[in-house]
């Protein structure tokens, strides 16, 4: 355990939220894409809150004295959270206040105050508050500490500060009023030019007064708590497992306060209750110089009407690989398909599976669920086949974070049209995407798969960069059955053919590779890895790349967030370079290339390199054989490290600095988005020149 070998996983993260801080603070970014930045940047601490900084909490109040790979402990990383939150927060403000909120109002979408608002408009505004928000809204009088309003969720509120009678015992009074996510927060105002407004908490405090009349309101101050999400529930004893996530749903709403965001301008006094109320030590409590919940101002990037602001719009062209005329059956069943999202459309996975659905040619779909949207065509494609008498299994993943709401009502509703329904594994999360369809056909049962390394929900296919691979495949269609086999059954897993499955065989699969290029290396010949993933966090890997690197391995790795290898240090890592892109669309997909002594393997795969994926989730490693599908993820993988424009590289210090631009500007995903337009319109007027007779009967 050393800081001077690995950088905190924590601390490595919060680097990751810099940088799309920075995206925020980029002038040469669209000024509401900017504001969308800023938005992910606070729902990215939300969740970092309540899932990492809660864990923590608890284990320092357990007394665990347990080091991390750094040497740090619980309590010495809680220390250095805060302080670089701290800092982090001081840049979303200085960024929100200084530079995005008057460049708003220069473009037209102007923030009103009380102080800003012309008499009409205040007219306008004081109705809405008479009719809409006096009659929703309710004042909750809170008389002690131990007699609060249950706040479950991190939803902006009101506290108020009211001066009691003279005869009172206490000199103060106060009230919370929970504004909720049902009212917008940004209340439209008429104007004469662009687009004004008022935030929903400006509105209120400014008629407070209305709810308590005859007294004197003293103070009313927005605030936010965040709550711990990291609860995890005993399956071994589960008896009713969906019951038991239901309950857990609610736990997360009752579980302790890990953050208090309240606004800077709150008297000591009002601080010190909520501290108090919500049991918020000292260290946890954040004042805030600006709006609280920067995340809900996703919406107002969303604004119509100011296109001129936003990007220019990329949408999905037609899959390279795929006929749209023709059936998916027929064309998998002569050559393998991949497909590169967003730039490709998601739709002929969905195509495959709602033609099978329909087919009635085929006896069974098995499929996994992770994430889905809330209108899921997957899902209504695996009713429909439930409902036609076709054998469907889905293995709905409860356990998703933060979807486990979502995914047991999914679970429900499949049940109820005869869909067989798994909830997942015990004790493991499964993580892998995957689908395969049986089917009859004149020569006998074919089986057809679809691997990806990104959900089945077409909303997130159009902002994240996946990989999906289509394929007939003996080999691979059969690993797919043996796969679900095995986790639907709970039975001992086979051998694969060619995949390889966390937590059995997926790492030591990855290692037995990485050894590959080190013998190359060490005999003199040539070796390199390649590789695109989310997170590096596993030791085992970082050390196998670290004796790559010493063998004389070139690594070349694009690691988007966490990465808890330090590269360049001469004698451990200095063949190991390290970039992180963050650009407009979510870099998800994970590709790994070896030269293998120029017999290039290519895999791709649903999990990141962390212990959470390789140790303690269902996950899947798919080679890539077929030769075109293959060349072409190599030219997708090298692309990435040419960018120069969006591309930051990692030193050994555990900073990152913008890539050296040499030679012309280079953008990866600008690259990806026009080649493939551009090649999708010239396969696209190639068969609008070809002329098909029509043939007669035979």
């Amino acid at each position: 355990m050393s800081s001077d070998r690995y950088i905190n996983r924590e601390l490595s993260w919060l680097e990751f939220n810099q940088r799309v801080l920075d995206q925020a603070c980029d002038s040469s970014v669209p000024l509401l894409e900017r504001l969308k930045f800023l938005a992910i940047t606070a729902s990215n601490l939300d969740e970092f809150f309540m899932v990492r900084v809660g864990g923590l909490q608890i284990l320092t109040w357990k007394e665990v004295k347990r080091l991390d790979f750094t040497g740090m402990s619980p309590e010495e990383q809680l220390i250095a959270i805060r302080d670089r939150v701290r800092r982090m927060q001081h840049d979303q403000y200085d960024c929100y206040n200084e530079v995005l909120e008057p460049a708003l109002s220069e473009n037209g979408i102007r923030r009103l105050r009380a102080e800003d608002i012309s008499q009409s408009q205040l007219r306008v505004v004081e109705e809405r508050f008479e009719d809409e928000l006096f009659s929703i809204l309710s004042p909750i009088a809170v008389w002690d500490n131990e007699h609060v309003p249950m706040l479950p969720e991190p939803d902006l509120c009101l506290c108020i500060r009211l001066r009691c009678l003279p005869d009172a015992e206490e000199p103060f009074r106060y009230a919370i009023i929970r504004l909720g996510r049902k009212l917008p927060r940004f209340l439209t105002v008429p104007s004469e030019s662009g687009y004004e407004y008022m935030l929903l908490e400006d509105v209120v405090a400014g008629f407070a007064e209305r709810f308590f009349p005859g007294e004197q309101v003293l103070e009313v101050v927005p605030f936010r708590m965040t709550r711990n999400a990291d609860i995890t529930i005993s399956e071994d004893v589960a008896v009713d497992f969906m019951a038991e996530m239901e309950q857990l749903l609610q736990a997360r709403k009752e579980s302790h306060c890990v953050r208090l965001e309240i606004d800077s301008r709150a008297t000591a006094t009002l601080q010190a209750f909520l501290a108090n109320a919500y049991q918020a030590a000292p260290a946890d409590v954040y004042p805030l110089h600006g709006p609280l919940g920067l995340n809900d101002f996703m919406s107002l990037a969303s604004i119509k009407g100011f296109d001129s602001l936003t990007d220019e719009p990329w949408e999905p062209s037609r899959a390279l690989d795929i006929d749209p005329s023709v059936d998916m059956f027929e064309q998998l069943s002569q050559r393998s398909a991949v497909l590169l999202h967003p730039y490709e459309s998601f739709d002929p996975v969905i195509r495959l599976i709602s033609e099978a659905a329909q087919d009635p040619d085929v006896l069974s779909i098995k499929q996994t669920l992770y994430r889905t949207s809330a209108n899921s065509p997957i899902v209504a494609a695996l009713k429909e086949a439930a409902i036609s008498g076709k054998h469907v299994t889905a293995v709905v993943e409860l356990k998703a974070r933060f979807d486990e709401a979502r995914n047991i009502e999914w679970a429900k509703q499949l049940e109820l049209v005869g869909v067989q329904v798994v909830y997942g594994v015990k004790g493991l999360k499964t993580h892998a995407k995957i689908c395969v369809i049986v089917r009859q056909e004149s020569q006998g049962i074919c089986r057809y798969v679809h691997y990806g390394t990104g959900n089945y929900n077409e909303k997130t296919s159009r902002l994240y960069g996946d990989i999906s691979y289509m394929t007939s495949d003996v080999d691979l269609t059969a690993d797919a059955v043996s796969f679900f086999n095995a986790i639907t059954a709970y039975s001992q897993p086979q051998p694969y053919h060619k995949i390889e499955a966390a937590p059995t065989g997926l790492k030591q699969r990855l290692l037995e590779m990485i050894d590959v290029e080190i013998d190359q290396a060490t005999r003199g010949e040539k070796a390199f890895i390649k590789a695109k993933v989310n997170s590096l966090v596993d030791q085992e890997i970082i050390e196998a790349l670290y004796r790559a690197s010493s063998a004389g391995v070139q690594v070349q790795l694009n690691i988007r967030g966490i990465c808890c290898l330090r590269p360049g240090i001469p004698g451990l890592s200095e063949n190991i370079t390290v970039i992180s892109i963050i650009d407009r669309f979510l870099e998800h997909a994970r590709i790994v290339h070896f030269h293998h002594g120029g017999d290039d393997r290519v895999f791709i795969s649903s999990a990141d390199w962390m212990p959470r994926n390789l140790d303690r989730r269902i996950e899947l490693l798919v080679p890539i054989d077929d030769d075109p599908s293959r060349l072409r993820l190599i030219d997708y993988l090298d692309i990435y490290f040419r960018d120069n424009t969006n591309s930051k590289e990692l030193g050994p210090d555990g900073n990152y600095v913008p890539v050296s631009r040499k030679g012309k500007r280079f953008r990866a995903q600008e690259y990806f988005h026009n080649a493939i337009q551009i090649e999708a319109k010239k396969r696209s007027d190639e068969q609008l020149t070809t002329f098909e007779p029509h043939r007669s009967p035979e």
